[in-house]
């Protein structure tokens, strides 16, 4: 079990404590299996503003350079098969240069 941010004020000093979290800034408790609700769940959008989701096949709207490397990933590439990771590059993908992060501003749902 992990400790989660408390559903009450926000604050991520909790800690389990048998089947319960508590939290220990206001004392708010919550049993530790409760279902993640749908706005704790992280929503990632495209360059357009669709939804994305893992498995959705993306197109590049501009040319992006691999950093560390003379690779360029091309306009209108199409990569297949993305997965919405945390972090600040959201979508973890295998394109024809190898697998790499994108941030998600830089694609369109195809």
């Amino acid at each position: 079990m992990t400790a989660k941010a408390c559903p009450q004020c926000g604050q991520t000093n909790t800690y389990p404590d048998g089947d319960l979290f508590i939290c220990a800034d206001c004392g708010f408790e919550w049993p530790a299996n409760a279902q993640e609700s749908p706005e704790d769940r992280r929503v990632v959008r495209d360059a357009n503003g669709t939804v994305l989701t893992d498995g959705d096949t993306v197109t590049l709207i501009k040319d992006l350079k691999v950093k560390g490397s003379s690779i360029t990933l091309k306009v209108g590439s199409k990569i297949k098969g993305i997965r919405i990771v945390d972090g600040d590059h959201e979508l973890d993908c295998k394109t024809d240069a190898g697998s790499m992060m994108l941030k998600a501003c830089f694609v369109k749902k195809a």
